[in-house]
């Protein structure tokens, strides 16, 4: 009777890589993790094969099968040391995430893990899977199931003391918050990832993720000369390890050009040598959007904001805030179109400026309200009227300013009188 699997040598290694059909090779590969052997040798073998199946599969779309190889591996996990467990795990965790639309069966593999992970006692395997089962429910816009998971990691890690996995679990902890719109929240984490980041070295990839997470909170909160130093030290750190995320990094860059009126910076960076490196639609997009913002031409800036919407909407951060500046345009753009006036038909200025007169109506009375000018609409004639800016009194503040002066004499006077009397 022959048996059922083949020896862990790298013959059959050899075998596997010979194939020419790759579904002959994933079955040579499962039946050298078939063999019972545990000496050193047909472990490293065996770790040969698994890393060989994981890209067998991650090139044909198989992610089931990567799923299912997990359960096969976890009697071979009984007998290797528990950091080399780790790794193989993220390994397929990572090769399952290159599948695209395998969201759906990456949870469900880490919330398999996870109980596995438990049930063996493996506290600090189980605690990087559900650090990386939180990325998935983040991206998945399951908000709360992650914060609840966020939460009890970061009391949990923080007894461990393990550094680095705090700092990645606080940061995506700020991430979640800026993506809940609670910047308190997001900045509170922030800054406990990097006080956690300073006791101990981060790797660039690390470094990087939190500077451009940085950059990110201070341009929500307008400080575009502090957001673009995060955004080059982020692109500095990402593009030294070729990392994908420097590119968002330089978006944000320009990003921070344009919208601190410096959009004449803009090609200079995209065509310098770090620039060339990632020209593509990506900057494309964005030198489109600076040209149209250096003309103050509100069509133009539209008109791309129209022609790239796909582009631009894929990146949240971008579009609301080049959405802000669009916004910012188009009342530069009125206040000088009825500057000349006292009295002006609304629909008028709804044509100089080329935009709707239900669009541009709902817009003057936003400024009214916001004393962006002085005026009011008389909506009965379809006009708007706009006033000439209140002059102030310089008399009024010093005249106040001295009746409170009098009023704490006056009040001290009466304390001492009290006094005396009695």
């Amino acid at each position: 009777m022959t048996a059922s699997y083949l020896p862990a040598t790298t013959d059959s290694i050899a075998l596997a890589s010979k194939a020419e059909d790759p579904f002959e090779a994933i079955s040579i590969l499962h039946k050298i993790l078939e063999n019972p052997s545990s000496s050193p040798d047909a472990i490293r073998i065996k770790e040969q094969a698994i890393t060989i199946l994981s890209d067998l599969f991650t090139q044909h779309n198989m992610a089931e099968d990567l799923h299912a190889l997990l359960s096969q591996l976890r009697p071979f996990f009984a007998v290797i040391p528990k950091a080399k467990t780790a790794k193989i795990v993220r390994g397929i965790i990572d090769s399952v995430s290159k599948i695209p639309g395998t969201s759906d069966v990456q949870i469900a593999l880490c919330k398999e893990l996870v109980l596995w992970a438990r049930a063996e006692k493996r506290a600090l395997l189980r605690q990087r899977v559900e650090t990386r089962l939180a990325a998935l429910l983040v991206e998945t816009k399951e908000y709360s199931e992650a914060l609840a998971l966020l939460t009890n990691l970061v009391k949990e890690v923080k007894g461990v003391d393990d550094k680095r996995l705090l700092v990645e679990i606080l940061l995506l902890e700020s991430k979640l918050h800026y993506l809940l719109k609670d910047r308190h929240k997001a900045r509170t984490a922030l800054t406990a990832a990097k006080k956690a980041a300073n006791a101990v070295y981060m790797p660039p990839t690390q470094q990087g993720a939190i500077d451009l997470h940085s950059g990110i909170l201070f341009a929500e909160d307008k400080e575009y000369t502090t957001a673009y130093s995060y955004f080059f030290e982020a692109f500095e750190a990402l593009k030294a390890v070729e990392d994908p995320r420097a590119i968002f990094s330089l978006k944000y860059m320009l990003l921070c050009k344009i919208m601190t009126n410096q959009s004449k910076d803009v090609a200079g960076l995209i065509s310098s040598k770090a620039g060339l490196k990632y020209f593509g639609p990506e900057l494309n997009v964005m030198k489109a959007v600076a040209d149209a913002h250096s003309n103050r031409s509100l069509r133009s800036f539209e008109k791309v904001l129209r022609d790239y919407r796909y582009q631009l909407e894929t990146d949240p951060t971008i579009y609301n805030h080049l959405s802000s500046r669009y916004e910012a345009l188009v009342e530069l753009n009125l206040c000088r179109y009825i500057e000349p006036f006292s009295r002006v038909e609304i629909p008028h200025i709804a044509g100089l400026i080329d935009l709707p007169v239900d669009f541009v109506e709902k817009k003057l009375a936003q400024m009214i309200l916001d004393r962006k000018f002085v005026g009011i609409l008389d909506q009965g004639a379809g006009h708007i009227i706009i006033f000439d800016e209140p002059k102030k009194d310089a008399l009024l503040p010093a005249a106040l300013k001295t009746i409170s002066s009098i009023g704490k004499v006056v009040d001290n006077l009466f304390v001492k009188s009290s006094k005396i009397v009695h």
